[in-house]
């Protein structure tokens, strides 16, 4: 069989899209967020009060991560006061010596985004109490998790473990008045660890405001 141009053409066209499509698919899996189940990503990053952390750091502890964005209606139904839910969290977490570290990953001009001075006044303003507050400008601590909303929670077993990826709770609204009558699947989480039990419900649809990369 003679190759002509017009073949020669479409082979060159058939390559080229087989090229592409296993970069997108090399760029799909480089992105995927990690599975319950298996070893939590490691992670450092510079914290509002101007040090630097890392999972490792925490090593032998339960970690939980909570992405926020103050400028979002559902980050802002868990921090109202009352019930002050999100606040109340992190005080009982931090009383079992539980490490609870607050994710901003919003980029510079985008909503809810932080600098040292701002997300310190906002932890000093409604009276929250993370261990650690996490600056994620670049998103890569939130692409890495594959955290997409505000709030989007994770727990991490002190064996290093990712135990719970997903929802604050049951009631996937912004009304504060929904607190009351959801399941909290973190206080879940931590009650099953803590009791040395497997998590009954690992993984649940997180809810909220997107992230803002």
């Amino acid at each position: 069989m003679k190759l002509t141009r017009r073949h020669l053409t479409l082979a060159a066209g058939m390559m080229t899209a087989v090229a592409l499509t296993a970069g997108a698919l090399i760029a799909s899996t480089a992105q995927a967020a990690p599975a319950t189940g298996g070893a939590a990503p490691a992670f450092a990053g510079v914290t509002a009060a101007g040090g630097e952390i890392s999972l490792a750091d925490f090593a032998g502890k339960t970690v939980v991560l909570e992405w926020t964005n103050d400028g979002c209606p559902f980050v802002q139904k868990h921090y109202a006061a009352p019930p002050a839910n999100m606040q109340g969290l992190q005080k009982s977490a931090a009383a079992d010596d539980v490490v609870w570290i607050s994710v901003i990953s919003s980029a510079p001009g985008k909503q809810g985004h932080a600098d040292a001075s701002r997300a310190t006044e906002l932890t000093t303003s409604r009276g929250a109490a993370p261990a650690h507050v996490v600056l994620d400008e670049s998103g890569e601590i939130g692409r890495l998790y594959g955290a997409k909303t505000t709030p989007h929670m994770f727990v991490i077993s002190p064996g290093g473990e990712l135990v719970y990826d997903g929802a604050i709770d049951s009631k996937a609204s912004s009304k504060v008045a929904d607190i009351a009558g959801a399941t909290n699947y973190v206080t879940a989480a931590l009650a099953d660890l803590e009791a040395g039990k497997p998590v009954a419900t690992p993984v649940t649809k997180p809810y909220g405001c997107s992230v803002k990369y």
